[in-house]
């Protein structure tokens, strides 16, 4: 069963570096490195301590307010150190990895015969469920409740994304034993977005699939969401990313919680962009600095796109959810009366002084200078021209900066997350971090509504 959804408004931001459709395994990082950061309204309680040995899949740390969430170490090794910040917060917990890998054996898992209960259990147990997280909130899922529906978005459309396509390819048979589980956790469906009917994600059963075209946002899943079963009060959906598909998806065949990933490492600063075979957590230099990246180069190296990633230190770690690498030039160089001339080697939204959408194809080396400063909300009408979602988006982010609460559940803010509105950040004349407000809304709605 397909259906198609054709996105209008949006924006397609060409950057240089785009990965080559070629992978090879990236060097072998001796450390791997897990944030409780990137999950995020989690409150970490350790398992296991300095000195301890563990098993790739051996638990390293539970949530606090839901004690069957477990978070699992991608590698087996040592754990070495436990990053602190203020008050004690576990800010990273580092682990040593071993030369030769051992897992824990959580068993293969009968799915035709398993009941809802059965699944939920297993992935619970197994570490798997911090993959799937949930709309209101954007945040990991509580089991405790029930979606009405699960989605899935195999079609990349942020500046220069991992191409699903490729990196799922032979991989059918985890994709599928993956959704066949999810299937049983809904008593909707599950929702999977495709861009062209060559993805390994185009002939799973157990799901309906979704034909999107349409420039970025498409295909965010945010904006599937909208167009195809929006989230009202008291309603609860579920996304699960297309490659995390395919960790569950071999826990469930094997009994291994294999973390492996394949990530594109990308963006102009790149001598030869190229996907790399590797494990989350792992050291970003394995596959930056040894692969054509000058260590002089004045970079911004981004966990994630370059709209909605986090920005990693050379000595950082891939982050939990990310299967892009970007790298691109700092921008900490001013333009002397670069207002006041004509713009042709940038993005813009405007015809005022600037050419770029006289060269729709053109392909550019931005770099991360905001080329303004922060200022009061300019009334343009840009926002609403790359924002497909139909939500008001300036009077929501007004709503999330003064905590209406009754204003935001009005708008709409039970279905947005924050990279649903990179996009109107990168836009905007203002200069406002639309992510940030919109992030610091959800928290209150969190806190106040639950």
């Amino acid at each position: 069963m397909s259906k198609d959804i054709k996105i209008k408004k949006g924006l397609n931001i060409k950057l240089k570096g785009v990965a080559e459709k070629t992978a090879e395994q990236a060097i072998i990082s001796n450390f791997c490195t897990i944030r409780p950061e990137d999950f995020h309204s989690v409150i970490p309680k350790l398992v296991a301590k300095e000195g301890t040995s563990v098993k790739a899949g051996e638990t390293i740390f539970y949530n606090k307010s839901h004690e069957d969430v477990k978070f699992v170490s991608p590698v087996s090794g040592t754990v070495i150190e436990i990053l602190r910040g203020p008050k004690r917060r576990i800010d990273a917990v580092k682990i040593q990895a071993d030369k030769e890998q051992s897992f824990v054996d959580n068993g293969k898992f009968n799915i035709a015969s398993a009941k809802a209960e059965d699944v939920k259990a297993h992935l619970l147990a197994s570490g798997c469920w911090p993959f799937i997280k949930q709309r209101p909130y954007d945040v990991i899922a509580n089991p405790e409740k029930s979606p009405k529906a699960i989605f899935v978005s195999g079609y990349a459309t942020a500046p220069l994304a991992a191409d699903l396509d490729f990196t799922l390819q032979g991989k059918e048979a985890e994709l599928q034993a993956a959704v066949s589980a999810l299937a049983k956790l809904t008593e909707g469906q599950v929702h999977i977005s495709i861009g062209s009917n060559n993805s390994p994600l185009a002939g799973l059963s157990d799901a309906t699939i979704h034909n999107v075209s349409g420039p970025h946002p498409a295909g965010n899943v945010g904006t599937q969401i909208n167009k195809i079963n929006p989230v009202n009060k008291g309603e609860v959906v579920w996304t699960v990313n297309a490659q995390d598909l395919v960790i569950i998806g071999e826990l469930l065949l094997t009994g291994k919680f294999n973390a492996e990933r394949i990530v594109a490492l990308v963006g102009s600063l790149v001598k030869k962009p190229r996907y790399f075979k590797t494990k989350i957590g792992s050291e970003v230099a394995t596959m930056v600095y040894d692969n054509g990246i000058d260590k002089d180069a004045n970079a911004r190296i981004i966990s994630g796109n370059v709209l909605s990633g986090k920005q990693v230190k050379p000595d950082g770690n891939l982050d939990y959810y990310s299967n892009v690498i970007s790298v691109i030039p700092e921008g900490d160089d001013y333009e002397f009366f670069g207002w006041n001339k004509p713009v042709f080697n940038k993005i813009s939204t405007s015809r005022a002084l600037t050419f770029s959408w006289m060269s729709p194809n053109k392909k550019y080396d931005l770099n991360t200078n905001t080329n303004g400063e922060h200022r009061a909300f300019v009334t343009t009408g840009t926002y609403e021209e790359v924002f497909p979602l139909d939500i008001y988006p300036m009077q929501i982010l007004k709503a999330c900066m003064y905590k209406d609460l009754d204003e935001m559940e009005a708008l709409g803010m039970y279905e947005v997350a924050p990279e649903d509105f990179a996009l109107t950040e990168f836009v905007c004349v203002s200069k406002q971090p639309h992510q940030k407000i919109i992030r610091e809304g959800l928290d209150l709605m969190l806190k106040e509504i639950g």
